[in-house]
């Protein structure tokens, strides 16, 4: 995906250190312009309100006002603004707050370089983003939250197959203990898993378990393939 126009974007965490390295990384990216820093919710409020943004990449634990309330607050007052929030790993129940305060994706802090600008790209063009190494409990957590990101979206259709592979994959299967399942060789999974991944306009396993369950493709429990 190539942007016309640099994407701008604004940082919010209360570790200088952290911001200082994200904001190098991101500079040497044509498409992305940092235009403000913040350490606290309330400065990243009044540095998205005077620059309007398109991407907000926030720490969720902050001093003055964390990121939860800060999101709730641009999510209702500068609803265009895409925010990203940025995790440690020990904080799942935090995630799923703030999905449900308006972020359209998480990253842990540990995140690469590709996955960070894949998140940005990704929540620009309105796809959720879930950080690569989500466990599945946590990707279940957030398939039964108030987080909901499909419900604007015209259901795609699924094969009969397709929806073996998808309860396969939810039940945390390989694409070699799928074929082996179903009787198909791995590469013809992963061919069906491509497939599954773009009629879900998803990115990743998690996105396919989190899609699965919050449009009752698979439900917890159903072991019948």
């Amino acid at each position: 995906m190539h942007l016309s126009i640099p994407l701008r974007l604004v940082i919010a965490d209360d570790h200088e250190i952290y911001r200082d390295g994200l904001k190098a990384m991101l500079k040497k990216q044509e498409e992305f312009e940092v235009v403000a820093e913040a350490s606290n919710g309330r400065e990243l409020i009044e540095a998205t309100q005077q620059l309007l943004p398109e991407i907000v990449l926030t720490d969720i634990v902050m001093p003055v006002m964390d990121g939860i309330l800060a999101t709730q607050y641009l999510t209702k007052h500068i609803p265009q603004v895409n925010i990203i929030a940025l995790s440690m790993f020990d904080e799942e129940n935090l995630i799923i707050d703030m999905l449900e305060a308006g972020a359209k994706g998480y990253l842990l802090k540990n995140a690469n370089k590709t996955e960070i600008i894949d998140a940005i790209k990704s929540v620009y063009r309105n796809i959720p983003y879930y950080c690569a190494s989500t466990s599945s409990k946590l990707a279940r957590m957030i398939a039964h939250s108030k987080f909901n990101p499909y419900k604007k979206t015209n259901a795609p259709y699924f094969s009969e197959k397709e929806m073996e592979i998808i309860r396969l994959i939810c039940q945390e299967h390989t694409n070699n203990e799928i074929g082996q399942k179903l009787f198909l060789s791995g590469r013809t999974v992963e061919g069906y898993r491509v497939k599954i991944l773009e009629k879900m306009n998803a990115k990743s396993t998690a996105g396919i378990v989190i899609y699965a369950i919050k449009n009752e493709l698979y439900k917890i429990g159903n072991t019948s393939v």
